[in-house]
Order: C-alpha cells, then sequence, then structure tokens
C-alpha cells in the first residue's frame, strides 16, 4: 500500500482542474425489487452489502462497470469519519460503491488491471430528518453486531444511497483503500452531501463491533499523497478560474468581462 496512487486524497477544490469533458453519472438497474433479498454482512471493518450484477453504471464512464458491493466508512460519536476530505474538511461518514469492468469476467480479474475498478463516493453529514433509503441498511445493523454475521435485507432503491444530483462530482485516478490496495480504481467523488439523522448517524458509529470484539469505529484510511495527480471536476470550483483555458485565452475572458462590466456601467448611468 506505498504506491504513488494511493487513496484516499483530499481535494483541494482551488487546484481541481474543470473538465467538460466528464459527462454526468448514468445508472441501470439500481432499483432492487423488494422480493429480491440482498446480503448485508459485518466483515470486522465495515459494513458491507452485497449487490446485483444487474446494478451499473452506464454513462459517464468510457466503458460499463458493473456493481459488486457497497460499504460506509464512519467515525466516532466524538469526531467525524469520511475517507476522503475537501479543503482538509472531514465529513461525518462516506460510502463507497464499488463497481468493476465489464470487459473482464470477474471483479478479482478486473481488480489488477489499471481500468478494472470504479468506485462512486459520497458524503454523509448529519441534518434534520431521516433519511429512508439508508434506513434500509441501517435498521438491520443490530442483527450483525458481531464479526462474520450476516442478514438478508428486501431490495430497495440504491441509487436513493446516492446524491440525486449525479452531474456534479470530482474524478481521479487512485486505489482500493484497504489491502492489496490495488491502483486501479477511477474515483468518482459527488460535491452534494447526503443528509442522515442524527439518530441515524448515531446507530451507525456506535452499532458494530470490529474483529477483536471492539467498538467498529474510525474505519477510515487517512488521507494519502497526491504524488503530482490532477484531480479533475466536472463543474467550475471557482467563480473565475483560467487553469482549464488553452494558452492566451485567459485575455479574451478578461476582455468579455471588460465588455460586461462596461455595459452595465453604461446601463446604470442611463438609468
Amino acid at each position: 500500500c506505498a504506491g504513488t496512487e494511493q487513496s484516499p486524497i483530499n481535494i483541494d477544490t482551488a487546484k481541481t482542474i474543470f473538465s467538460p469533458q466528464l459527462r454526468p453519472i448514468q445508472l441501470s438497474g439500481y432499483s432492487v425489487p423488494a422480493n429480491e433479498k440482498l446480503k448485508l454482512r459485518n466483515n470486522g471493518h465495515t459494513v458491507l452489502l452485497e449487490l446485483p450484477e444487474s446494478l451499473a453504471i452506464t454513462g459517464g464512464y468510457a466503458q460499463q462497470y458493473r456493481a459488486v458491493q457497497l460499504h460506509l466508512h464512519w467515525g466516532s460519536p466524538s469526531g467525524p469519519g469520511s475517507e476522503h476530505t475537501v479543503n482538509g474538511h472531514r465529513f461525518a461518514a462516506e460510502i463507497h460503491v464499488v463497481h468493476y469492468n465489464t470487459k473482464y469476467d470477474s471483479f478479482k480479474e478486473a481488480m489488477v488491471h489499471p481500468d478494472g475498478l470504479a468506485v462512486l463516493g459520497a458524503f454523509l453529514e448529519v441534518g434534520p430528518r431521516e433519511n429512508p433509503y439508508y434506513r434500509e441498511i441501517l435498521e438491520h445493523l443490530y442483527k450483525i453486531r458481531r464479526e462474520g454475521e450476516e442478514v438478508l435485507v428486501p431490495g430497495f432503491n440504491i441509487a436513493g444511497l446516492l446524491p440525486a444530483n449525479l452531474k456534479l462530482y470530482f474524478h481521479y485516478n487512485g486505489s482500493l483503500t484497504t489491502p492489496p490496495c490495488y491502483q486501479t480504481v477511477k474515483w468518482t467523488v459527488f460535491n452534494q452531501t447526503m443528509m442522515l439523522s442524527r439518530d441515524q448517524m448515531s446507530v451507525l458509529v456506535r452499532s458494530l463491533r470490529n474483529d477483536e470484539s471492539k467498538p467498529l469505529q474510525n474505519n477510515y484510511r487517512l488521507v494519502q499523497d497526491l504524488h503530482r495527480r490532477q484531480v479533475l471536476s466536472s463543474f467550475q470550483t471557482t467563480l473565475f478560474s483560467v487553469k482549464q483555458l488553452p494558452p492566451g485565452k485567459e485575455w479574451d475572458v478578461l476582455a468579455v468581462l471588460f465588455g460586461v462590466l462596461f455595459a452595465i456601467t453604461a446601463l446604470a448611468f442611463l438609468l
């Protein structure tokens, strides 16, 4: 786990590069009927929900990626526990939905190839009301308190665990955040934060025990060095940035801005 493209990272929004080529993420099959049962497991490190192969990323990536599982990272009653940070800020928790490239026969085969994996990440924070989608997971945690315990839960709309707006996100090349830390993940970290009630966050943070029978808390990896990697954004993170402009175009933009200011001033004078 000592490579130069490790995850998670701190996303410095002042240094992200706006890329118009980043298209909205499109999901397929993410609404699982209630009569289909999903396996929810405490593996000693996180709570993991196995996902049917019918779930897929069908847009936003150059190739199609099939879902395998989702899991969560969180802190403790005394502090936050997201893996990625934004401008040094750590969020309360983070969800990861793991997919593999359909050009490979399995997750195991895909995980060693540079284009093998895609992970969708979203931050969780405490909000004013209960989240009905996260309830579908959290209400079962008392049944899997110990490592290795698992329970079957009814299918639900998995897309509800992710932001409604799949257009705004950060994108970079990184790794799995647990051993073997393969550097084969194309990361998408959404800008919109998901809200859970205070009680729901407390259930997440307090319910499970780890492989040493101690409270399963602070199960996040610290941020890793960027090592000159670029972090792309699908949207403008600053009001005016020239980083993404071709050389020489900065002055064209300034000229337009001055023109607009002149027009506004002239209009104000006439009024």
